[in-house]
């Protein structure tokens, strides 16, 4: 298995990989002894448990990572020439078609500089074929979307080097072949090629950031035609010869409906699940509308949704609840049907307190420079748009402007923190789920990308950190934080917590004891959830306060 940060931040759980001929094995090899330990305190016995694991915060020292193959004929071990840096990262490890030839991206420490190295797997030596750099940072994009071709033809990947992420073909020496997709959106997941009929199917944006269409085009990039038909947002699963696959439709008014499709012509055979009942059901609870908005902040356009009451009456002021994740790459505005905590936004429009969404610069779908406007200033421009949201909201004739508040959870926390400070005279109150509260707290991998490390970026982590502000609190604040939180670590609610005693801040706050970072299990969500309600009930929707 993989360390603690690769884990997380680059998706890898298993660290090894069979060749396509399963002859041989690649893995990894993790030497944590240079990490720094975390300690966390288990509660639940008469001597609390210590637990302890290593965790590289910004700034400090990661595992060094090996490359190495077992040959399972002659049993044989051959470790992989990285080069002479240490301080790389190793995001993803390939087999080509070619079982002599191993793939591997190396990436250096402040990831913007990504390479793809071809490995001779007898003696482990490498040649770079090819090389992206970025002024900000180069996104290795979570979806696996370097795929070699089964006759060797070369291999496709996608990139945001154009601007927008796109697929692109290159050859075995990393030549690139061609351009494949390009336009002002984003082939947002490339889904499968089916080589026999040169045909690549792939998840676009082109319709709208908002949705998510298939589309298939020919790998000379001719021929490009949209698949699927509802508008809204599609997932795809398609069979291993490429001749079916299942869609997964939703849209803001109708549940998941997962069918089955002929390739390439996208012709519907078979409804697999139509959600009926859960439609049915629905229909017998007045529930209110999801509606898009979009408004200027700062000369950007922003997309957003409100949910307003069923018995919404346009003559009555209302107070409103802004919901924000706002995180890069992120994105809550979807023409998709929401989840379980959409369906308590429309209990808080039932009580009365209409509930709204912004996908603030430096969220996802939109393109690399509305992506990486905010590198190496998180919290920035997110907040600025968030702020100028508030007050968009504050100019509807049904709006209470003084009953505005807003919550998040992770990096939706530290930005509801940081909303609450630097926006005292706009957010009555705030709720904080879990935060971020300052930068240097959280894991190398995923701070280090958007801020660089501490030591060459003092400014672009204490600037907007929540602690630097908390002079600032003026309304109502809710902290809360599970104990175990093995990622967004409790030591950020103390620290936040003392800078707000520090600054004689009254405010409340909530730990869950050894709950992680999804605060789940037993009877834990609906306590959260309660809480969290009645919280906003009295400091949001009684307008006596």
């Amino acid at each position: 298995g993989s360390d603690w940060v690769y884990e997380e931040e680059f998706s890898i759980a298993k660290a090894f990989f069979w060749s396509p001929d399963s002859k041989k094995i690649a893995f990894y090899t993790f030497d944590e002894s240079n990490v720094k330990e975390y300690n966390m305190q288990m509660w639940g016995q008469l001597y609390p448990e210590d637990y302890k694991f290593k965790y590289p915060k910004a700034g400090e020292e990661n595992s060094k990572i090996d490359i190495s193959v077992f040959h399972l004929d002659d049993a044989k071990k051959v470790a992989v020439d990285l080069g002479s840096a240490t301080d790389i990262y190793i995001p993803r490890v390939y087999w080509t078609a070619d079982n002599a030839l191993l793939s591997v991206v190396r990436m250096n420490r402040l990831q913007n500089k990504l390479e793809i190295l071809h490995a001779n797997v007898e003696d482990g030596q490498t040649d770079v074929i090819l090389t992206e750099e970025s002024d900000t940072y180069v996104d290795i994009n979570f979806t696996d979307d370097l795929t070699y071709l089964k006759n060797g033809n070369g291999f496709l990947r996608t990139s945001e080097k154009d601007g927008y992420k796109h697929i692109y073909h290159h050859d075995m020496e990393g030549k690139q072949l061609r351009q494949i997709t390009s336009g002002a959106w984003e082939a947002n997941r490339l889904v499968g090629i089916d080589e026999d009929k040169k045909q690549i199917y792939y998840v676009s944006t082109e319709d709208s950031p908002l949705q998510r269409q298939l589309y298939t085009i020919k790998l000379n990039g001719k021929g490009k035609k949209k698949l699927s038909k509802a508008s809204g947002t599609h997932s795809v699963n398609m069979s291993n010869d490429y001749s079916y696959y299942i869609n997964y439709h939703s849209s803001k008014d109708t549940p998941t409906k997962v069918s089955l499709h002929e390739a390439p012509s996208g012709k519907q055979t078979k409804v697999l699940e139509d959600n009926k009942a859960l439609s049915s059901k629905l229909e017998k609870y007045a529930l209110g509308s999801k509606e898009f908005f979009t408004f200027d902040s700062e000369g950007t356009e922003l997309n957003g949704y409100i949910i307003k009451p069923a018995d919404f009456d346009e003559n009555k002021k209302y107070p409103v609840l802004m919901y924000v994740y706002g995180g890069p790459g992120s994105q809550q505005v979807l023409d998709n049907f929401g989840s379980a905590r959409e369906a308590w936004f429309h209990y808080l429009a039932q009580e009365g307190i209409i509930v709204a969404c912004i996908d603030n610069r430096g969220t996802g779908a939109r393109g690399k420079a509305f992506k990486h406007v905010t590198y190496a200033q998180l919290g920035k421009h997110e907040v600025a748009d968030q702020i100028n949201g508030a007050k968009h909201l504050r100019g509807l004739e049904y709006v209470d402007a003084d009953r505005i508040g807003i919550w998040g959870w992770s990096y939706g926390g530290y930005m509801s923190s940081l909303a609450l400070f630097l926006g005292a005279d706009i957010f009555k109150s705030a709720i904080a789920v879990a935060p971020v509260t300052n930068w240097r707290f959280y894991d190398t991998i995923y701070t280090e990308r958007y801020l660089k490390r501490p030591q060459e970026n003092e400014s672009g982590y204490d600037d907007f950190s929540p602690l630097t502000h908390a002079t600032k609190l003026e309304g109502n604040f809710l902290l809360i934080h599970g104990t175990g939180d093995d990622n967004v670590h409790f030591q950020n609610s103390v620290e936040l917590q003392d800078a707000l005693i520090n600054a004689n801040k009254q405010f409340d706050s909530f730990y869950y004891p050894n709950k992680n970072h999804g605060i789940y299990g037993g009877n834990t969500t609906s306590h959260l959830y309660e809480m969290m309600s009645k919280f906003l009930i009295e400091n949001l929707a009684d307008a006596s306060k």
